[in-house]
């Protein structure tokens, strides 16, 4: 039976003539809809939640659609208000709590982590608990986004289904990204802004080899949410107003404000962090602190509660004045920051979403006191091209940021603003040197690596385990086995005392089985190929990369040195390769 497998799997290749990049392909629509399945999954609980505490209180609002923790605020008494956050939050710093005691070590929680600098695993527990504890925070009033666990579960469930197919770090990565591209559409309904916002933020690039499985899950996310019923998506954009001429002059000056105050914002946040930390309280308090800072402030501003979806609407589609404007933007910020600080998790994405419509309102509202007659478009369409310009300066991803914005309002009349808002947002930010939101998540890894690299990197550092191994007695049967479970073209042979004999070469054992050799009593030393390239610990990647040169293959063994061979495990030309261009970044 086994030796079928292996033969059909070879014929299949040979006659599909399947590539690795159509194999990601077909993954990508099993990571699309898995992101959808997993932020279902997520908004279900925030909805259970969310009448979990509101039916606490003489059925206060709660039917778990965005907008409803607002509405939730204004019917409880004012007491309750004070008290529901800080409460959440202390719940959720013990479930956080849990997630640091309980997880394993070395392998990035974060999705932007995994991709970026690590191999693609996510630890499943850690991250698990991270997202209960963020819907404890969220339901509860946290002035947070509810995008980012939404993200992260996605990601984690594209994780765990490359681990199970024993993908290569390279291919693991580029699954994960597919699933975080999943999680940004399914939480925003924008496919085409999902997908660029993985290879321009978390990617770093447009290369076609993993933008497309990227397309691929973000479309098959969006479709996958589209059959789900009471989907809709977060924003309701009205009409964008037909603008021409000198009315585009006000929306460049709009992209400069967001551009200087984009930065501040995250300085903002970033100083919030650093003063809850300086508190030296334990992480449990510092939650429920920033929950009673949100409590405290929704008793003159029940709008600070959640994410400000249904703020925006309403700034959207009603008239505000600027007065009203000004004080929830203030409100919302100390809540923001309150939140972010005490260290909850959730996203920034919307909070960022919500101050870009605030301001554009509010610059709106100065346009036609300062031009009455100008024919100004009215506050809404600047409050509109306000998310996106902010957006970019805060990301520092404009593209991004531009379609997500035209995804949202399906209008050709914003794009010619938005575009020049965005990118001068985008230039303003950029002169200040100010990283991006998510640059200043990755600050401190970043300066880890810095460290790494004033000193020789060596080869040891990239070792992983070697999973096909087998004894010098192994039967035909039990080799073919291993290679149907793995996708390798060599297994490593190691005596009694683990020592590296060889390897054996799947097109040996291919050779025999399609040729109808009897294989019965041929074992792994019939098959053994004794002098096989071997790398070392203390190789330096130079040296390692030569080795990779001279040999046509995607993984060489480590063994701990030539006089003492034992197998160590094995390293990954596309590793080495990464890291080599990491630490020699000459572009």
């Amino acid at each position: 039976m086994l030796s079928f497998l292996l033969k059909l799997r070879t014929r299949a290749r040979d006659l599909l003539r399947l590539s690795d990049a159509h194999v990601m392909l077909i993954w990508s629509v099993v990571v699309g809809i898995a992101g959808a399945g997993a932020t279902v999954l997520f908004r279900g609980g925030i909805v259970l939640l969310e009448h979990v505490f509101s039916g606490m209180w003489n059925g206060a609002a709660g039917d778990g659609m965005s907008g409803s923790l607002v509405e939730m605020a204004r019917r409880l008494p004012w007491t309750v208000r004070i008290w529901l956050p800080a409460a959440g939050g202390l719940a959720a710093g013990l479930l956080l709590l849990v997630a640091r005691r309980g997880g394993s070590g070395g392998a990035p929680t974060d999705y932007v982590e995994a991709v970026a600098i690590g191999d693609g695993a996510m630890p499943v527990g850690k991250s698990l608990w991270r997202s209960v504890s963020s819907l404890f925070t969220i339901a509860s009033g946290g002035s947070i986004g509810r995008e980012g666990p939404m993200v992260q579960l996605a990601a984690l469930a594209a994780s765990l289904l490359g681990r199970w197919l024993h993908l290569d770090p390279p291919r693991l990565r580029l699954l994960v990204a597919c699933g975080a591209a999943a999680g940004i559409t399914s939480a925003y309904n924008a496919p085409i802004a999902g997908a660029f916002f993985v290879t321009e933020i978390v990617l770093g690039s447009l290369a076609m080899e993993s933008f497309g499985p990227i397309v691929v899950a973000s479309v098959v996310a969006n479709i996958t949410m589209r059959e789900f019923s009471g989907y809709r998506p977060p924003y309701e954009m009205p009409q964008f107003p037909a603008v021409a001429g000198i009315e585009v002059l006000p929306f460049v000056v709009l992209g400069l404000v967001c551009g200087l105050l984009a930065p501040q914002f995250l300085r903002m946040l970033d100083a919030s962090k650093a003063a809850f930390a300086r508190t030296k309280l334990p992480l449990p308090a510092r939650f429920a602190a920033g929950g009673l800072v949100v409590g405290v402030l929704s008793v003159w501003a029940p709008e600070v509660w959640g994410n400000g979806y249904s703020v925006v609407n309403a700034i959207l589609h009603s008239p505000w004045t600027w007065r009203a404007l000004a004080a929830v933007l203030a409100f919302k910020l100390v809540a923001t920051a309150a939140t972010v600080g005490s260290g909850a998790v959730g996203g920034v994405f919307t909070p960022t979403l919500f101050v870009g419509a605030v301001l554009g309102s509010l610059f709106g509202a100065a346009m036609h006191a300062l031009w009455p007659h100008g024919g100004t478009p009215a506050p809404f369409a600047y409050a509109m091209v306000g998310m996106g310009a902010f957006l970019a300066g805060a990301t520092q991803a404009p593209l991004m940021a531009i379609l997500m914005i035209f995804e949202m309002t399906l209008s050709y009349e914003v794009v010619l603003p938005l575009m020049l808002s965005c990118v001068v947002a985008y230039s303003v930010a950029r002169a200040t040197g100010t990283a991006s939101m998510y640059e200043i998540t990755l600050q401190r890894n970043r300066d880890e690596q810095e460290r790494m690299r004033l000193r020789a990197v060596l080869v040891r550092e990239l070792i992983r385990p070697a999973q096909t191994v087998v004894p010098a007695g192994a039967s035909v049967a039990e080799m073919t086995r291993v290679f149907l479970e793995y996708p390798v073209k060599y297994l490593y042979v190691t005596d009694e005392a683990g020592r590296f004999a060889g390897a054996v070469a799947l097109k040996d054992i291919t050779s025999d089985l399609l040729d109808r050799r009897d294989t019965s009593n041929r074992t792994a030393a019939d098959y053994l190929q004794p002098h096989f390239d071997v790398l070392t610990p203390d190789m330096p990647l130079a040296v390692a990369l030569q080795h990779f040169m001279a040999f046509a293959g995607e993984r060489l063994p480590v063994v701990e040195c030539a006089d003492r061979p034992t197998l160590a495990g094995v390293v990954y030309k596309t590793s080495l390769l990464d890291a080599y261009q990491r630490m020699n970044p000459a572009r």
